[in-house]
């Protein structure tokens, strides 16, 4: 128990009691919307991701060598690939609930401002709100063919999140673990982390397609 509580407060189990209320209180709202599992996973996943960047660690595949494109080495975080099933996901939330999509957006970067640093949930703030609103732009007015509109919006938002993010984390390890500038944002770093992203959106994309040929799924989905 004191684990879920720790869980739920960030670690601060004194503040369960308007932790939880609140907690209730924004499940509530997404099923007044009409969101319901997506919707769920959504607003769930975007706090958790936030709070992942500052806690968990980054693992190296090319060490630092001090000079030249590998000067900061090559890291990849374990949730990247994670990150970039969030515009897939959110696709299907606006399969599930239309435009309040955008209602749920923003109530999950709220939650983030509590389970994440600071810095980081404001520059994940800041790209979800660049990179989703293109995102969703594409996903309401084109009219590719639903797997086609979940790689394209990937493409498109992949690239304007990471950067914006890795400036974000880079400020903050800056701030919080006294790093050195361009410990998150270097060439390789943002390479890495937007090829991870586009895995998922790949593999879900080819899934999606599969079962528009069997017919299973309509490609003009909304």
């Amino acid at each position: 128990m004191q684990t879920f509580v720790g869980i739920l407060t960030n670690g601060n189990p004194g503040q369960i009691g308007w932790a939880l209320p609140a907690i209730l209180l924004s499940l509530l709202a997404i099923w007044m919307l009409r969101g319901r599992g997506w919707a769920l996973i959504y607003v769930a996943l975007i706090p958790f991701l936030n709070w992942s960047f500052g806690i968990i660690p980054e693992f190296q595949i090319i060490e630092p060598t001090g000079s030249g494109l590998t000067a900061q080495g090559v890291s990849l975080h374990p949730m990247t690939m994670v990150t970039g099933m969030v515009f897939v996901i959110r696709d299907f939330v606006q399969r599930e609930m239309g435009h309040r999509v955008l209602i749920v957006m923003s109530m999950a970067i709220a939650w983030s401002f509590y389970y994440a640093w600071p810095v980081i949930a404001l520059a994940s703030g800041i790209a979800f709100a660049i990179s989703e609103g293109v995102d969703w732009l594409l996903f309401t007015f084109t009219k590719y063919r639903l797997s086609t509109r979940i790689l394209l919006s990937s493409a498109l938002a992949a690239p304007v999140d990471t950067t914006v993010f890795l400036y974000g984390a880079d400020l903050a390890k800056q701030m919080e673990l006294g790093m050195d500038p361009g410990n998150s944002l270097h060439v390789w770093n943002w390479v890495v982390f937007v090829i991870g992203k586009m895995v998922g959106a790949v593999i879900v994309s080819a899934i999606i397609r599969r079962r528009e040929d069997l017919g299973k799924v309509d490609p003009a989905a909304a």
